[in-house]
């Protein structure tokens, strides 16, 4: 199927789910601490796993590919292999203190042959808001907004055009554990006085889309770990095709398999932004 139709379709799939989380999200659900990297520890709701199975099925029946990002033994794929990596509610903390501002995220990974595969797809979905975010390689990005007369309206996604950090408006991520978050406060503090305004809102894959969309000026966060890969390419996408730029802080390009600190801009205050961001060794 042609990327183009099938980011619409899989769009489709994301909405129907998360209007499934957004009404979860108004019903009493528990809040669970999972282990994940050595003593690092990660929170995932309990409404992931339906969505997961839900996914899993819906998107497989429109696309069967070669299997799923977090099962699949993607370093041997063979050039032109494709597989789905879904990921669980983007936000969990916003979720669970009944804010507006998280997603279901759906990203499609090609291999390119040679051990390394990178996001072709990416849809955003932001049930509690109304918005979806979806792009395609080579096809552009476009938003659809669900509209307070009904239905939907649909337009495409374009980065600002400020032209330097003073008087932008920035937003950045932070983590909840605590070495990766005074990282990300020491670089708003050395910023201080040049934009206009700095958000903390969240989620990744949502302040991605909103570089994209001439929201914000720039996003940037540290140690974005492995479990935020599915967020991080599907806004990864929404940014390459709205012809924002992205990559690390370093000015690397992101590494699908190892943590990141990651940056998204509008392109204009790229360079200006990379002199306040202190990279830092790769970690998994």
């Amino acid at each position: 199927m042609d990327l183009q139709k099938l980011a619409a379709s899989v769009a489709k799939v994301a909405q129907n789910a998360g209007s499934h989380a957004l009404q979860n999200q108004l019903n009493p659900h528990s809040f669970a601490e999972l282990n994940s990297a050595g003593d690092r520890q990660r929170y995932t709701s309990d409404i992931d796993h339906r969505l997961q199975s839900y996914c899993h099925e819906k998107i497989e029946q429109i696309e069967p590919c070669n299997g799923f990002w977090d099962e699949a033994d993607v370093a041997g794929a063979s050039k032109g292999e494709r597989f789905w990596c879904i990921g669980n509610i983007d936000g969990v903390i916003n979720y669970e203190r009944n804010l507006s501002e998280w997603t279901i995220t759906v990203s499609l990974f090609e291999s390119d042959g040679k051990g390394e595969a990178y996001p072709v797809l990416g849809i955003v979905h932001a049930p509690a808001l109304g918005l979806t975010y979806l792009a395609a390689q080579g096809k552009g990005a476009i938003r659809i907004r669900r509209m307070p007369t009904g239905g939907e309206k649909r337009e495409p996604v374009i980065p600002s055009t400020t032209p330097a950090l003073k008087n932008s408006v920035v937003c950045f991520g932070m983590s909840y554990f605590q070495d990766e978050s005074r990282r990300a406060l020491e670089t708003v503090s050395e910023m201080a006085g040049l934009p206009s305004d700095v958000k903390r809102i969240g989620p990744a894959s949502l302040d991605l889309c909103k570089v994209a969309d001439g929201t914000y000026d720039a996003y940037f966060e540290p140690s974005l770990h492995s479990w935020d890969v599915p967020a991080v390419s599907a806004g990864a996408v929404v940014v390459w095709e709205a012809k924002g730029k992205l990559h690390q802080w370093d000015g690397s390009m992101i590494h699908w398999n190892r943590a990141n600190d990651v940056v998204a801009t509008n392109g204009v205050i790229d360079d200006e932004l990379m002199g306040y961001l202190q990279p830092r060794p790769a970690t998994a």
